[in-house]
């Protein structure tokens, strides 16, 4: 399934979710980057290098929040020793994975009354966002610039937030962008007390289902050592991965 096209679709999908973060706009330079301000690594950063001159200055631009730098296989093969010789160190390595469209879903099962329902509503967001921000352990002074920066992205036509609810409670989340072809999925989170009871499962088959509904002909995500296993479950294959970096103090 490792298509060059395919590739080339799955981080387009990528870079545009995550460069949705950033509330400032940046010249053309050969450098995709976001800053939203927001004090946590996952919300500022940089996603492809096609210059590498601009390193300093990036890095500069950055100065005062925490940022990662993504260098997945859209960026120049030279990019990780470039970061390295600049200071960079590498923090993770993530899968990205991928899989068709195409029915089957995969597993279903979950807690009797849970259901999945889109975001469409101001309350309803701040409850998808307290409880991915909290799984995150991104701290509750945050939530505020959190809620309003995924209210005002400017790609919220593509964008597809679901929350599982129990008992009138967000007790875990997804946020889906159909773009590019593919469905990228986002914020796969379940609250610690019902985490291992098929929320994430009922989740991913509901985003599955999304993106078919948008006429996506793959799934992709980037998924977490704790996620892996249940993706694999649901036919994802590891298929690329996202090297992320930090430059200490």
């Amino acid at each position: 399934m490792a298509q060059p096209a395919l590739m080339t679709s799955v981080f387009a999908n990528f870079r545009q979710y995550l460069l949705g973060w950033g509330t400032e706009r940046w010249p053309a330079d050969g450098v995709d980057r976001f800053r939203s301000g927001l004090a946590a690594p996952q919300f500022n950063g940089v996603v492809r290098l096609l210059s590498p001159s601009a390193v300093g200055a990036v890095r500069r631009e950055l100065t005062g929040v925490p940022w990662w730098w993504w260098v997945g296989p859209d960026s120049p093969e030279n990019t990780a020793g470039l970061l390295r010789r600049h200071g960079g160190r590498q923090v993770a390595s993530l899968p990205v994975m991928v899989r068709s469209l195409a029915p089957p879903t995969g597993p279903q099962e979950a807690h009797a009354g849970l259901r999945v329902e889109r975001v469409r509503d101001a309350e309803r967001l701040a409850e998808l966002v307290g409880t991915y921000r909290t799984s995150m352990g991104v701290g509750p002074e945050l939530q505020a610039g959190m809620v309003r920066i995924e209210s005002r992205r400017e790609d919220n036509a593509d964008i597809v937030r679901l929350a599982a609810v129990l008992e009138e409670r967000v007790v875990g989340t997804t946020v889906l962008i159909a773009a590019h072809g593919v469905a990228g999925i986002f914020l796969v989170h379940v609250s610690e007390a019902h985490r291992r009871r098929g929320v994430g499962a009922a989740l991913t088959a509901a985003a599955l289902q999304v993106g078919r509904e948008r006429g996506m002909g793959a799934a992709a995500l980037v998924a977490s050592p704790a996620g892996e296993a249940l993706y694999r479950r649901f036919g994802f294959t590891p298929v690329w991965a996202y090297r992320l970096f930090d430059f200490p103090a």
